[in-house]
């Protein structure tokens, strides 16, 4: 994996630059029409408003607002600085946790009391790839 050097605030990737970085660092997104972007595929409108709701929640810490596209079983994550105009450490950075909170299953990487959810279509929420 590239080691990627901070830009200075604010300063936006090229498009070559986009497409690398999350190769190397976020393989789920992809880059289209100056957003990053990822669509998170969930069991149902109940998944769907937890992805929501947990994007908001990070979104609303970072002081860092993604565009949202929803239906019943899926959520679009799309990330762009708007005051840059461009993709920025941030749009990274946010998309990081978004990842890694969203994606994240008790056990399955880590030693842990919580079991996860049940492996049972009345519980899950987030078709995992």
């Amino acid at each position: 994996m590239a080691q990627w050097r901070k830009k200075e605030k604010d300063a936006t990737y090229s498009d070559e630059e986009i497409k690398s970085r999350l190769q190397d660092e976020l393989p789920k997104w992809y880059y289209e029409a100056g957003w990053i972007r990822r669509k998170y595929k969930t069991s149902g409108w109940k998944g769907t408003l937890m992805v929501i709701n947990t994007v908001g929640h990070l979104s609303e810490a970072a002081f860092h607002h993604p565009d949202i596209a929803a239906s019943y079983a899926f959520v679009i994550v799309k990330l762009m600085n708007h005051a840059a105009k461009g993709v920025t450490d941030k749009d990274f950075e946010l998309a990081k946790k978004i990842e890694e909170v969203v994606m994240w299953q008790p056990g399955i990487d880590e030693e842990s009391a919580l079991e996860g959810t049940p492996d049972d279509p009345r519980f899950k929420y987030i078709k995992y790839d």
